[in-house]
């Protein structure tokens, strides 16, 4: 054995650690800023069979964030709630800190939604993950059970929102492909926390499409009539809004070609599965994920 390997478990165990603790990584000599590394995949923590990690990432959201929490905080069809502060310069982190169920992780400076998601696959425990964006609009308990709904039942693999305001293209062939709020099985995203953490800052859901169409896993889609998500020139104003609107347009095509993007539609198109729900079937999937918690508790 030559030398060092011995430790390299050891070390890969160390930085798994770091990273999914509440403090930033150490910066590495090199630039300055903190390390991308991750552990090997067998470091993480052990997925527990049949539950959900809801995911929310969060940069500067302290006027948004409060509804999405009231809706996730205890919710029955959820095992854990994770939000990752990516370097928010308001009152996030202060408003986080009411929650004590909820596992928050904060690091500075601010890295993107894509790098954000890769610390809080690595800190899940589910088999599923839940993934929510912070800046929605009239999300309720009950949209979260939708979502979570197919997935617990087994009808369905991954499940995708449509939301209230989802373009108009996206409403007509009944496919968000690029929706925030999504379940897909933990492993996915398990496997692919290094190759995430060098995405563009907006790449991530392009990027797990591709996994999803290459394992040809069923997909249910959610309508979310009364949930909408707050566009960018909402928050900062119409210019620089429309800047950041197309700083994310150019970050997914940098994933996924034009033509990958019809490509990519189209497989999705085709792994779609629905399920008209009976009458009642709201309140009793939600008594079947209360049960199922209450189970994990004891």
């Amino acid at each position: 054995m030559k030398n060092g390997e011995a430790g390299a478990p050891n070390r890969a165990l160390k930085l798994v650690k770091a990273m999914v603790g509440d403090s930033f990584p150490s910066a590495d000599s090199a630039n300055g800023r903190p390390s991308l590394a991750i552990a090997h995949e067998s470091h993480l923590p052990r997925t527990l069979a049949g539950q959900i990690s809801c995911i929310v990432c969060a940069y500067n959201e302290e006027e948004r964030i409060g509804a999405i929490l009231e809706a996730v905080d205890r919710h029955p069809a959820l095992f854990e709630v994770i939000v990752v502060n990516d370097g928010s310069t308001d009152a996030t982190a202060a408003l986080l800190a009411r929650y004590p169920q909820i596992k928050v992780i904060s690091y500075s400076p601010n890295r993107g939604k894509t790098y954000a998601l890769s610390r809080g696959i690595a800190l899940a425990r589910g088999e599923y993950l839940m993934m929510l964006d912070a800046d929605l609009a009239g999300l309720r308990a009950a949209d979260i059970q939708a979502l979570a709904d197919p997935v617990l039942d087994g009808w369905a693999q991954v499940s995708i929102s449509l939301r209230a305001n989802s373009l108009a293209l996206y409403r007509g062939i009944g496919l968000d492909f690029v929706s925030g709020e999504r379940v897909i099985p933990a492993r996915l995203g398990r496997e692919a926390i290094a190759e995430m953490q060098r995405l563009p800052r907006w790449g991530g859901e392009a990027f797990l499409n591709r996994l999803i169409a290459r394992d040809r896993l069923s997909i249910a889609v959610i309508d979310w009539p009364g949930v909408f998500n707050i566009r960018k020139f909402h928050k900062v104003g119409r210019w620089r809004g429309m800047v950041e609107e197309l700083k994310m347009t150019r970050d997914a095509l940098r994933v996924l070609s034009p033509f990958g993007v019809v490509r990519q539609n189209l497989a999705l198109l085709s792994l779609i599965r629905r399920r008209p729900a009976p009458a009642g079937q709201l309140e009793m999937s939600w008594t079947r994920s209360l049960n199922r918690r209450r189970r994990t508790s004891q």
